[in-house]
Formats: C-alpha cells, sequence, structure tokens
C-alpha cells in the first residue's frame, strides 16, 4: 500500500523552463559562449555541475564560477520564471487529504526548492523537503532520496514511489529500491525514461492522478 510519495520540482510539480534556460544563458554569456535555447534543456533535472562540465572540458574552477554566475540570475528573476502545473496544486491537496505523506526531492539547491513551494503556496502540502546542498556533496538524486528516507526512517521501500519527469528520476528511485513514475508533461521524451525503466508513465496530470489515488 501506497504511504510516501517523493516529487520531482523541475518538470513534475513546475514548468521551471525559462527561468532556467535564462539562468543558464546568463552563465554561458560570461564567458561568450552561445547556444540556441532548445539545446538547453537537457540542463532542467540534473545536477548544475554535471550539465556544466562539458562545455568546460571538465574544469572544477570555470564549472564552479559558471554554477555562480547561473544563480547570479536564478535567486533573483529565474527563480521566478515559473509556472505551477495546472491541477498540480489540487491533486497535492488531494493527496494530503487521503493521508499520504508527501515529500519534494530535488536537485535543486535545498533553499531554492523551499522558496518555490512557499511562492506558489504548496508548501503546507509537503511533510518534507529534501534537496541538493548549495555548498555539499548531496547533488545527485540518489543521494537527495537516501537523504530524504533518512530524515523520515525509512527502511522498506516498497510502500514509497517516486515522480518525477527524467532519467534520473527513474534511475536514482530504483537505487534506493523504490518505484517511479514517469510523467510526459515535463521536460523528459517516453523514450527516455521508458529505456530507464520507469514502472509507470503518465502523460498528464490527470493520469497521474488516477496512477496515484485508484491505480495503485
Amino acid at each position: 500500500m501506497l504511504t510516501h510519495i517523493f516529487f520531482d520540482l523541475d518538470g513534475t510539480l513546475t514548468d521551471s523552463k525559462p527561468g532556467i534556460i535564462h539562468s543558464v544563458e546568463h552563465a554561458l554569456n560570461f564567458f561568450h559562449i552561445h547556444v540556441p535555447s532548445e539545446q538547453l534543456i537537457p540542463f532542467i533535472g540534473p545536477p548544475l555541475r554535471d550539465s556544466f562540465a562539458p562545455f568546460f572540458d571538465n574544469d572544477d574552477e570555470r564549472v564552479a564560477l559558471a554554477i555562480q554566475k547561473y544563480r547570479e540570475y536564478y535567486a533573483v528573476k529565474g527563480i521566478y520564471e515559473n509556472s505551477l502545473y495546472d491541477g498540480i496544486g489540487e491533486l497535492l491537496r488531494e493527496l494530503q487529504g487521503q493521508g499520504l505523506q508527501l515529500c519534494v526531492a530535488t536537485s535543486k539547491p535545498e533553499p531554492f526548492a523551499r522558496q518555490i513551494l512557499e511562492y506558489f503556496r504548496i508548501n503546507g502540502c509537503f511533510a518534507l523537503v529534501a534537496g541538493a546542498e548549495l555548498h555539499g556533496a548531496r547533488n545527485s538524486k540518489t543521494d537527495v532520496l537516501r537523504y530524504a528516507l533518512m530524515q523520515w526512517g525509512i527502511g522498506d521501500t516498497r510502500s514509497c514511489l517516486m515522480v518525477g519527469d527524467r532519467k534520473y528520476d527513474v534511475l536514482g528511485a530504483h537505487a534506493v529500491g523504490m518505484a517511479c513514475a514517469g510523467v510526459l508533461y515535463g521536460y523528459g521524451s517516453c523514450g527516455e525514461l521508458t529505456d530507464a525503466r520507469a514502472d509507470y508513465l503518465c502523460a498528464t496530470v490527470p493520469d497521474l492522478r488516477h496512477l496515484l489515488l485508484k491505480g495503485l
């Protein structure tokens, strides 16, 4: 029986593409690197360090500076260039009303995640918010999920489910023994989620609602 649901943030709860793309462009422009916006969509989901590294031949100092420049824009403007997917707020409140324990599990730094949840007034739906560390080792989805499970004292993950839009969500969930529902309205393709062996696929928010409230 499902008791705990772990939600990714970008591409799952919120449509964060504009803010993230503008923040990446701000960072790359500092280095006089210009890339078509659509080619930057893969930045949505994985840790920033992993996404910036190929642009700088894995030069740690330049990658760190790129992340600094990204956050320079994101913290002021990018975080608000964002919108809640239609029906998500209602779904979260319905799940909470059913007694399910909800957690945000994101590779985004935890302070930013909390700020976004408060901005959209859905922070009260979540019993736990688990994100990456601004200046620490915890940044992969696997690490974030392990941290969240530890916070809740969960050892048996059979009653847990991860919900996300990228392969990183599926792989992270499976690494901790958890099933994952992939959503197709975000930024990962059906092929990406299928190749990662997502346990369920949901094309729309209503499909996700059906799975979480009636299908499990």
